[in-house]
């Protein structure tokens, strides 16, 4: 396969030069804002600048928030001069400053235009903040292209480094957790189908159906900054003997698809939960004796693997084999009582950090001291709650979120209360994201020292347990636990 032709669109690493279109419209010193609208609506523009003619510099910008602020509102005649009402105290950049730079202004001075100069300090153009939502776009969807027509692995690498890098800029400009994580997911979703379609091209294999199974926070479509594989395989086969047969090819297959997936950034799970482990790799058949067991038996390692198997989902390949196996999952578990109550005991062992009067209760182990860990104390109650409910009720969503929207239908919970423990889970969320873009230190990578939190941030930290809290409380009623 031949490389992808070089794309010529900008990206939000771009100058700024390079996203100017033609001279910039400028009004003149003793312009009125009639004139100025006029000249607005025949450019089909939403500002324009104020600038000296001989030198060339801006003095100011009237845009169309401007209009509505100090024309239309106060009543101001449409024959004031323009250089009594426009913006003064420009922010500007120069043309060589990049668009990520011009975002980042926009956001801290909360303005919609940057004005572009040139080194001298004359007027070059104006960037909006329409043309960068635009350009994040076109970066995205470039991005998409450039992962799926990655000729190898050291392209991949590539663009895998952009990925994270694309993730690290939107979690800066403010983009929401909920957002970026499906963002992130998507990327990564289709860096790990291009790596399986290389590796698919080196390894034969046989000619049946199967699926590359996503598995934990993975298969929620919540994966972090900090997230290792989980994955498996499953496939049609009719006899065990066959089953035996096919995962003899499938295995080492997928030990090669995990090693480059870990060349990506991807580390290999600790706990051995990746396709390549011939336990991960099974028939339907298979899948369903093992689920059943877990199932029919609900001991501590059952529950350990229902925290993680039971968010499933295809990633790649055959998606009616997941589907399949998600339904049957589904009739399962809601007939099963017993697992369900102890799923739920077990949901509920870990209770948010909040001591008395509402304080945090912060860890006192000598690595991490006055620290709380934001997934395993946070998100992960939120996380863990959502399983019991989708599962009781049959939602075959495997987002927490979704889940928990969901339930409002399913398990009659007040769209205004899953408002309220979605939003929760999300700031959480959001933290963590902050958090691991910081850089912490190894092992720390949710932990998070209340104290360093401004207090607005540890005001709606505080709610956002309450509302965990909540929801356990709700599980422990409907389990009588």
């Amino acid at each position: 396969m031949s490389p992808p032709a070089p794309l010529s669109l900008p990206t939000m690493h771009s100058p700024l030069a390079g996203l100017l279109r033609g001279a910039p419209l400028v009004a003149p010193l003793d312009g009125t804002v009639r004139a100025a609208l006029e000249a607005m609506a025949h450019a089909d523009a939403d500002a324009v600048v104020v600038a000296d003619p001989a030198t060339r510099y801006p003095l100011g910008i009237f845009t169309l928030h401007d209009l509505l602020r100090r024309v239309a509102l106060p009543g101001a005649a449409l024959d004031e001069p323009v250089l009594s009402l426009m913006t003064a105290g420009l922010v500007t950049l120069k043309a060589s400053a990049t668009a990520h730079q011009a975002a980042t202004a926009m956001a801290r001075h909360g303005i919609s235009h940057i004005v572009v100069v040139d080194e001298q300090g004359r007027l070059a153009g104006v960037v909006s903040q329409a043309e960068l939502v635009d350009l994040k776009r076109h970066g995205v969807q470039e991005l998409e292209r450039e992962i799926a027509h990655s000729p190898d692995l050291p392209a991949l690498l590539r663009c895998a480094d952009d990925v994270r890098a694309l993730a690290r800029h939107l979690l800066a400009q403010g983009v929401g957790a909920e957002a970026l994580s499906q963002l992130f997911t998507s990327l990564n979703d289709l860096l790990t189908a291009r790596v399986i379609e290389l590796t698919i091209d080196e390894i034969e294999l046989p000619e049946v159906r199967w699926c590359w199974l996503a598995f934990g926070s993975e298969g929620r479509l919540e994966q972090t900054l900090a997230t290792d594989q989980d994955n498996g395989i499953l496939f049609e086969a009719d006899t065990p003997a066959e089953a035996a047969r096919l995962r003899a090819i499938f295995v080492p297959f997928a030990r090669v698809v995990n090693q480059r997936l870990d060349a990506c950034g991807f580390p290999l799970c600790k706990g051995n939960i990746m396709a390549g482990n011939p336990e991960c790799c099974l028939s339907a058949a298979e899948w369903r004796r093992n689920f059943g067991a877990w199932i029919g038996t609900p001991a501590p390692e059952a529950l350990l693997k229902a925290s993680i198997f039971f968010d499933l989902r295809a990633l790649y390949g055959a998606q009616v084999l997941a589907e399949q196996l998600t339904q049957w999952l589904l009739r399962t578990t809601a007939a099963s009582a017993l697992f369900l109550r102890i799923l739920t005991d077990s949901a509920l062992q870990q209770s948010p950090p909040l001591g008395l009067f509402g304080q945090f209760s912060t860890s006192g182990a000598k690595e991490h001291p006055r620290t709380l860990d934001l997934k395993t104390q946070g998100a992960r109650l939120f996380v863990d709650a959502a399983r019991v409910i989708a599962l009781a009720h049959g939602i075959p969503d495997t987002n927490t979120a979704e889940r928990l929207r969901s339930a409002a239908r399913a398990a009659h919970l007040g769209n205004d209360d899953v408002r309220a423990l979605v939003d929760a889970l999300h700031f959480i969320q959001s933290l963590r994201l902050r958090h691991q873009l910081a850089g912490p230190a190894p092992g720390a990578h949710n932990r998070i020292d209340p104290a360093s939190l401004n207090e607005l941030d540890r005001l709606i930290l505080k709610e956002s347990f309450r509302q965990a809290r909540t929801l356990q409380q709700r599980l422990r009623l409907e389990y009588r636990l």
